[in-house]
């Protein structure tokens, strides 16, 4: 069994991490108490992926819930599916993080960090075959960005060959929570590009767009933005919990979606998404749902696909379907919108079909893409942190926690790198890739040449100097003989004395 090791770290990711464990629960049957209530076997056949079970039939969640102040875990504990979790899992500081990514990297986080990774390891050796680690945090914050990078960093050094794929939180647009966001989001960015495989961007700005234009809630509530999220997540694992036509994993997601190693920053998006009162006037087909999952309107960033070009794109359905309909419908869609997606790349929509859909639903579609687009979104905060870093406005508090400067300036830098790739795998062509080749073809000329002149000096030209030099070494080696040769006579003499 191929399971997954859930960690949610600081409050958005365990707010996050609180409602996707009730979505989880909720379609593998398993009630607030642990207990089974299902009426499927389906449900329970691979239902190790994210659960122990416990003595007297009780599953308990693979999760890990940190933070570095108790008030998190309290408020998870209230809420409706607190008693679900082990004690033993609830991991948490005293004094907080004040929003100080330093304080959650450094100094706060260094000391709880110990018996988080004793918890991890707990977890991952009574996993039979562990497929990866899935961490929920923001960008923005302290702990979710500090002390989340600094696991993250942790679990890549113990597991270097498991997938770690986050779902991050990254900063709005137009609201911001704090005002150091953009120093804690480019110091996570610089560490997400290093150590993470897979990176889902989340975005509070966009998640609120989602639920009042398109799923008309007047005013939705955080439980609301975190069941859209909840929903991506699970669909994202569901071909490991559930049997399917057409299979997928964290891996094999990771291999179809990043052509360079840098690159694994992706868009996410979920189908069907309507208000209520709409629901009874459209039809659920899978053209329906492919349209709606490549809608701009329906990505979960603030960042619009069209301002750039899919490098790659994964597409997950749900529920009874046909494989030929789901091909010829994603090969239309590549036709249709060629200039979309980089011609370099042929063929790149991933599909995947699982035959159970959420529950709720009759069919469902989970969407990655990993769009150019993206790097709007690390341009604007990158953009607000050069201004900040230019008055040296706030550092005193990074400082203050043994950080320097040049850390920032590395930062900044990696950043700017990743939004140049960006840029250029935009403009790239397959013509480039032609001009490569014939560069090549010049330089081999050219060595051709230089090898011919080589061969002329050798063949017709003086070498009266290269001759000196050889004489020169010659009387060199002679001298040196004669010399070790009167030492030898010396030691003789004093031998015989």
């Amino acid at each position: 069994m191929r399971e997954i090791v859930h960690l949610q770290v600081g409050q958005c990711g365990n707010q996050i991490g609180a409602k996707f464990w009730e979505v989880i629960s909720n379609e593998h049957g398993i009630d607030p108490t642990g207990v089974y209530n299902g009426d499927n076997q389906l449900q329970l056949d691979r239902i190790n992926v994210y659960y122990n079970e416990a003595i007297g039939g009780k599953y308990v969640p693979r999760a890990i819930l940190i933070d570095l102040e108790p008030g998190t875990m309290d408020a998870v504990r209230a809420g409706p599916y607190g008693q679900l979790f082990r004690p033993d899992n609830f991991v948490f500081g005293r004094s907080g993080a004040g929003n100080n990514w330093a304080k959650g990297h450094y100094t706060e986080g260094a000391e709880l960090i110990d018996n988080v990774l004793d918890t991890v390891r707990k977890e991952s050796e009574s996993c039979d075959c562990l497929q990866g680690f899935q961490i929920a945090h923001s960008l923005g914050g302290g702990t979710g960005s500090g002390f989340g990078t600094l696991l993250l960093s942790k679990i890549k050094e113990e597991y270097p060959d498991r997938m770690i794929a986050t779902f991050s939180v990254v900063p709005s647009p137009k609201v911001s929570d704090t005002v150091v966001e953009p120093y804690n989001a480019t110091l996570s960015v610089h560490q997400l590009v290093e150590n993470a495989d897979s990176v889902m961007c989340i975005d509070n700005e966009a998640l609120y767009d989602i639920c009042t234009k398109t799923l008309k809630l007047s005013s939705p509530s955080y439980g609301d933005l975190n069941h859209l999220v909840s929903s991506v997540m699970s669909g994202i694992t569901s071909c490991l919990r559930f049997p399917g036509q057409l299979n997928s994993d964290l891996r094999k997601l990771a291999v179809n979606l990043v052509p360079f190693p840098r690159l694994h920053f992706f868009l996410i998006g979920f189908a069907p998404l309507s208000s209520r009162t709409s629901i009874g006037y459209k039809s659920l087909t899978i053209p329906e749902l492919t349209q709606q999952a490549f809608d701009p309107k329906n990505m979960m960033a603030a960042t619009d696909p069209r301002h750039g070009k899919y490098l790659t794109a994964s597409l997950m359905f749900r529920g009874k379907m046909s494989t030929k309909q789901v091909e010829d419908n994603l090969m239309n869609v590549l036709n249709k919108n060629s200039s979309y997606f980089v011609e370099w790349i042929p063929n790149n929509i991933k599909s995947t079909v699982c035959d159970i859909p959420p529950k709720g639903h009759r069919l469902s579609a989970t969407f990655l893409g990993n769009s150019t687009s993206i790097q709007e979104l690390f341009k604007r905060f990158g953009d607000q942190f050069k201004v900040m870093f230019k008055r040296k406005a706030f550092l005193h508090w990074y400082l203050g926690e043994g950080m320097d400067e040049m850390e920032f300036n590395e930062a900044e830098n990696n950043m700017t790198d990743l939004v140049n790739e960006y840029q250029q795998y935009q403009d790239a062509t397959i013509d480039d890739e032609m001009g490569l080749e014939q560069n090549g073809d010049q330089d081999e000329m050219m060595n051709d040449d230089d090898n011919d002149f080589d061969n002329d000096n050798d063949n017709g030209f003086d070498n009266d100097d290269d001759n000196d030099l050889v004489g020169d070494q010659d009387e060199n080696f002679a001298m040196k003989e004669s010399l070790m040769n009167d030492g030898d006579q010396i030691e003789n003499e004093i031998g015989d004395f």
